[in-house]
């Protein structure tokens, strides 16, 4: 066993100390130890939960004959952090998730690992921690939120802000939306993107079917974690680690997925990451071309009036979306998973299918023929760009806008709340990269403020920073090479006509390339952003969201 380095022979009679001073028996400590990573705090919705699915890990892993110990790790809530300061936090915070699992797995050698995440930042740390460190490891999320009265969620009080403003709603239906929306524990109902990772960690074959689907709130939640402390044992007996089961097709199937579920456009920044930890590279390109062949067959909030919980999984969950793409060999079925069986198996043994044809749609009935997700290149981007196509409106597929030009969230937001945005603008936002923000912020507030003002199908928002998964309408993020970094859309101008081509994959400024040499020499950049030690570091360090804003390899 890997913790027999640090608990067998006579000369580990002192770890062996410290171990007793745990608590633990003889008995317990000669057992596998197991490390129980927690992310529960008091301050993530997601998360304030946490603490029962963690006593429900620990009570699987010793009914199958382990030792469970347990030890924490940080979570952002990206909907508090959104729209300030505390944004710039959120993405470096995946970084440091898997930094500190790393530390925590290399310092104290378990054998086995139980990773317990919820919300945007830490299930593709968590992910990333475990392909890394490559030790028997399994993935049991918190689950996620039911959705608040009549189908409302977290962007329904972002878009709401908007209505208020345009007089559509007063201030007490405003109050009504924000009590409401978020009735409960998990990740915030919807497609978004802690939803989505969620789910395509089942594709992936690291997490346990129905980790993405089944409620925070029900007892079936309960029981997952109990499975996944059970399983643990069973892949450290095996000495089945995370690199056994991901490979270059466990890559094209979370990628398949992603398509046919339209999840968040930050799996983009995050799957990459996520598989580079097992050298493992996906470009912008995989995405791209999986989206192109791969239908869409869900259409849930916010692309679609369905939702994660109460229409998602009674159709069958993740599960079911998988066993649909199987019928056309559109994902790899001989992969294998954390249950110890390949794909093809959980979902014979679970005789996973459609349960309802309105939520999911069948092969030959879908949303559309492509994928939720397109990349973008062109003179603005020419390292490439990220658009929801499954949630932009066909008006806005082919569109050519006026620039408005911003380089601060906060002057484009203050813009759009006063009325200075208007019919086919393109509100162009700069200098929130990964390196530029730096931290990359989430931007839910410019997007919901347009939707709610009733401008989506007629205002296009572009930037390389990048927007949240709860966003709908034509934004268009990551723009690769970011303004920091000298890419063209630092030379953007406000009245500068911007082109965008959906179908021909296409997103281009409509300035000549002598104009654009000219500005370039006369440019001068902002003021770099980064104040703060973990700021300065984390803007030396990053790459490209082309590359999933990985750090710099050594």
């Amino acid at each position: 066993m890997r913790s027999d380095i640090m608990k067998k022979g006579k000369e580990r009679s002192a770890h062996r100390s410290l171990l007793a001073a745990l608590g633990l028996t003889k008995n317990e400590i000669e057992r596998p130890i197991i490390g129980v990573v927690n992310s529960a705090n008091e301050i993530v919705p997601g998360h304030v939960h946490l603490g029962k699915i963690a006593e429900a890990v620990k009570a699987g892993v010793r009914s199958a004959g382990g030792t469970p110990i347990e030890f924490p790790a940080i979570a952002v809530c990206d909907g508090i952090a959104m729209n300030h300061e505390g944004m710039r936090y959120s993405l470096p915070s995946r970084d440091i998730i898997a930094d500190s699992i790393e530390i925590m797995a290399m310092a104290h050698p378990f054998d086995g690992l139980v990773l317990i995440p919820n919300c945007d930042k830490i299930v593709p740390g968590m992910l990333m921690a475990a392909l890394r460190l490559n030790i028997p490891a399994i993935v049991v999320s918190g689950g996620p939120m039911m959705a608040g009265p009549n189908a409302s969620d977290l962007n329904s009080v972002f878009e709401a802000i908007g209505k208020f403003n345009v007089g559509k709603i007063d201030e007490n239906e405003l109050h009504a939306v924000e009590e409401s929306a978020c009735p409960g524990c998990g990740s915030c109902s919807g497609m978004f993107t802690a939803n989505t990772m969620n789910c395509l960690s089942e594709a992936i074959g690291l997490a346990l079917p129905g980790n993405g689907t089944i409620p925070a709130v029900s007892a079936a939640r309960i029981r997952l974690a109990k499975q996944a402390g059970e399983q643990i044992m069973a892949l450290v007996e095996k000495n089945i680690c995370p690199r056994d089961i991901v490979t270059e097709k466990s890559v094209h199937n979370a990628v398949a997925v992603d398509m046919a579920l339209g999840g968040s456009t930050n799996t983009v920044l995050h799957l990459p990451a996520v598989f580079s930890e097992a050298n493992l590279h996906l470009t912008l390109d995989i995405f791209d071309k999986v989206s192109r062949v791969t239908p869409n067959l869900c259409k849930l909030s916010p692309a679609g009036k369905h939702h994660i919980v109460e229409d998602l999984y009674r159709a069958g969950g993740v599960q079911a979306v998988i066993s649909e793409l199987l019928k056309q060999d559109l994902v790899y079925g001989d992969t294998l998973t954390v249950t110890g069986k390949t794909l093809s198996q959980n979902i014979k043994d679970s005789n996973a299918h459609i349960l309802d044809h309105e939520v999911i749609h069948a092969l030959d009935n879908p949303y559309s023929k492509q994928g939720g997700i397109a990349i973008l290149h062109g003179n603005i981007a020419p390292l490439g760009a990220v658009v929801k196509q499954s949630a932009v409106a066909p008006e806005m597929r082919q569109r050519t806008t006026t620039a408005k030009v911003f380089d601060r969230e906060e002057d484009a937001m203050q813009a759009i709340l006063n009325g200075k945005i208007e019919k086919d603008d393109c509100v162009v936002i700069r200098y929130e990269g990964p390196k530029g923000g730096p931290g990359m912020r989430e931007m839910l507030g410019p997007t919901s403020a347009i939707a709610g003002m009733g401008l989506d199908k007629d205002v296009m928002l572009i930037t390389d920073g990048r927007f949240s998964g709860a966003t709908r309408g034509a934004s268009i993020g990551h723009i690769s090479p970011e303004a920091a970094e000298g890419g063209p859309i630092r030379l953007v101008q406000t009245g500068d006509k911007i082109k965008l081509d959906i179908e021909a994959r296409s997103l281009d400024l409509l300035v000549s390339d002598e104009e654009l040499a000219k500005r370039a020499q006369n440019y001068v950049a902002p003021e770099p952003k980064a104040k703060t030690p973990v700021l300065r570091r984390y803007a030396k360090l990053v790459t490209s969201a082309a590359t999933g804003a990985i750090y710099k390899n050594d």
